[in-house]
């Protein structure tokens, strides 16, 4: 069981939410890390007490000095260089990496290499590079505990499984986000401030708009892939509106071993830092009598085509996951900035998946080289448009 603790993205949902698991299981902080979010790193610096505090800039270390001057023994550190310490202090047992988007590669391999457990919420890192992440893993001797709700739910229907071949098929589970049922007609003019309202979670913009376009479940699929070393035939996506049931194990002899529970992040988070014991949950209880019924549906993969982009991408492999990835990031940035419309995201990615070549290298390199051209053919496409100037 963990004792000690690094956050990486501490001000972010996951982050505030590993903080309040930490608080409730009596846990050490050894390093927080965010963005710009200085006022509430302030705070929580001043709560947990951490060796060691990381923002973004310069500019925004030196004024996180300045307020933590009181504090002499909180180091403080900046940009790539402090996330690589984070992840790799020596006090720590564990890191939860929860930053968002492909900043968390480089500090998931840090942790991995020093050994620690890792408690994965970035799923840039298995989708961009998971065949490197995983072989250092087993290289290191490191344990990756996933936190996302659906692969912490597939990771304990798996507990007690020693042959992976006596697993037909991992079901996922998708809550279809906000736009379930809608037509493509209502989604080509669908606003940031709809796809943001999630019918059951509480996240972070990226991640939520991911839910909306379905990119999110593609992206588990691929994780689904790497983590569990699953074909993508064995794997397949349901969607479940209510969030309870988080995902499922079919075995070949028929038998389906399911995980329930609220939607509540502070579950998988706490498995992640005690497994594998279980402890008193700060998270309610699921009342069964009470929480309605379940109900189970299959994707549109023609109204929500980021899906079935991802599946292509997973099947085609390489580095065609990076590609896809670094394609989303930059859309998704886009659209939260009010410059491109709902299929616009789903369009930039298709480009880039058609423009940039996929090649069979697993290495750093090619997977951080495929997000740098994804990303470039994104924006090119977005110009050529007129959409982003």
């Amino acid at each position: 069981m963990t004792k000690t603790v690094s956050i990486l993205g501490s001000t972010g949902s996951i982050g505030r939410q590993t903080l309040s698991v930490v608080e409730h299981l009596g846990l050490s902080v050894a390093a927080l890390t965010c963005g710009s979010s200085l006022d509430l790193m302030e705070q929580q610096c001043r709560k947990f007490h951490p060796a060691l505090a990381v923002v973004s800039t310069p500019e925004l270390a030196a004024e996180l000095r300045a307020r933590l001057s009181d504090l002499p023994e909180i180091e403080i550190q900046h940009g790539e260089a402090g996330l690589l310490a984070a992840a790799s202090l020596p006090q720590a047992d564990t890191v939860i990496t929860a930053v968002v988007g492909m900043l968390g590669l480089k500090p998931t391999l840090a942790a991995i290499r020093a050994g620690k457990r890792i408690g994965l919420a970035n799923k840039e890192t298995l989708v961009c590079a998971g065949e490197l992440v995983m072989a250092e893993a087993k290289q290191y001797g490191a344990e990756i505990i996933p936190v996302d709700s659906e692969h912490s739910a597939i990771f304990q229907c798996l507990m007690g499984n020693q042959d992976r071949g006596e697993v037909k098929r991992l079901i996922l589970t998708a809550s279809g986000g906000a736009f379930y049922g809608w037509s493509r007609e209502q989604l080509k003019l669908a606003t940031k401030e709809q796809a943001l309202r999630h019918p059951n979670w509480k996240m972070g913009a990226k991640i939520t708009v991911d839910c909306a376009t379905m990119l999110n479940k593609g992206l588990e699929f691929i994780e689904a892939m790497r983590l569990y070393e699953m074909p993508p035939e064995k794997i397949a996506v349901v969607v479940h509106r209510q969030s309870i049931v988080h995902s499922l194990v079919e075995y070949c002899d028929g038998a389906v071993l399911a995980q329930l529970g609220v939607p509540d992040m502070r579950i998988p988070i706490q498995l992640a830092l005690t497994y594998p014991h279980r402890m008193e949950s700060p998270a309610a209880p699921l009342d069964l009598i009470t929480c309605g019924d379940l109900t189970f549906a299959p994707p549109d993969y023609e109204t929500f085509p980021c899906l079935g982009l991802a599946m292509h991408a997973a099947r085609t492999g390489g580095t065609a996951c990076a590609i896809l990835n670094g394609a989303n990031e930059v859309a998704v940035a886009a659209y939260l900035a009010g410059q491109v419309g709902f299929y616009d995201i789903s369009d930039g990615i298709a480009c880039a998946l058609d423009t940039v070549p996929s090649v069979a290298d697993t290495s750093l390199e090619a997977a951080l080289e495929a997000d740098h051209q994804a990303r470039a053919a994104t924006l090119a496409y977005f110009h050529r448009i007129g959409k982003v100037i």
